[in-house]
């Protein structure tokens, strides 16, 4: 235990800190564990997952139940055993959240202009969308955005483009995905540190801290609309936070994978310790690192 001493006090503080919730944690643990080592996990694994980030497993079991009934896993049987894998409606979603996480970072290229009548607030916030007026919608134009409902049109700024920024901040409330970015950035940079110092965790605590990262991480970047740079504000703590994200996840990497490959168990035998999704995963958030 004394290997582990700064770098699980790092540990221990985000644990403190962290509010963890069964549906969100199961998500994140496929997401980031089970769907590109194969896709199925052992209910047995997955209790003992979240029993160390403070989850019971009546919670587990409860969550699970739930995301089966919303069509995000399914459930199968060997013996006395089950076994969950994600549903196939759920794939989609899952791969966009992952390209997020994971994948280079794409730029947007300018911006889109939707009129889309009856939109509920929700389908506004899951698409991201800065409401003009009614029934009229900006986003950024990123790659390979998902078609939208209603009439869209293709917008560029034209002229006095230093005002982007302020009418931005009339769309979105940047402020607060900012300070969910620095609330996360001052979470996880006391252990991030620890381990550049040379410190160590527990492997099954790196796989913990590692899923908490995840969901910290994943929690804001899937609302931000991730505007242009230009529509930002000058502070804007998005870049720092991915630096920190591609830094910590790929210093854990190696403990937490060593474990799951080790602990973890699938449908016919134990997770793989790598492969070829989870190698390009860290082959890219190299790359954020660098930048």
């Amino acid at each position: 235990m004394a290997e582990a001493a700064c770098g699980f006090e790092g540990f221990s503080q985000i644990q403190q800190q962290f509010t963890v919730r069964a549906p969100a944690m199961i998500v994140t643990i496929y997401g980031d564990i089970v769907v590109p080592r194969g896709g199925v996990l052992w209910m047995g694994t997955l209790v003992e997952i979240c029993a160390r980030l403070g989850i019971s497993e009546t919670l587990v079991r409860t969550a699970v139940s739930r995301l089966v009934a919303a069509e995000q896993l399914v459930g199968e049987r060997d013996g006395r055993r089950s076994y969950y894998r994600l549903a196939s409606g759920a794939r989609t979603e899952f791969a966009a959240a992952a390209r997020l996480l994971y994948g280079p970072p794409a730029d947007a290229d300018g911006f889109l202009i939707h009129h889309a009548p009856g939109l509920s607030d929700e389908m506004i916030r899951r698409a991201g969308l800065g409401r003009m007026g009614p029934d009229l919608y900006l986003r950024p134009n990123h790659p390979g955005s998902v078609p939208f409902l209603g009439l869209t049109f293709r917008a560029e700024v034209m002229k006095d483009g230093v005002l982007l920024a302020d009418y931005a901040a009339t769309l979105w409330n940047l402020q607060s995905f900012a300070d969910e970015y620095r609330a996360m950035i001052d979470l996880f940079s006391p252990l991030s540190a620890a381990l550049e110092r040379g410190e160590t965790l527990l492997p099954a605590d790196a796989v913990s801290a590692r899923l908490l990262l995840v969901q910290a991480y994943r929690a804001v970047l899937l609302r931000d609309p991730r505007l242009p740079a230009d529509a930002l504000p000058r502070d804007w703590p998005g870049l720092a936070a991915r630096r920190l994200f591609a830094r910590l996840y790929r210093s854990l990497s190696p403990m937490a994978d060593a474990y799951i490959a080790a602990q973890f168990e699938g449908r016919d035998a134990h997770l793989p310790v790598e492969t070829a999704e989870t190698a390009t995963r860290l082959q890219s958030l190299a790359l954020d690192i660098e930048n």
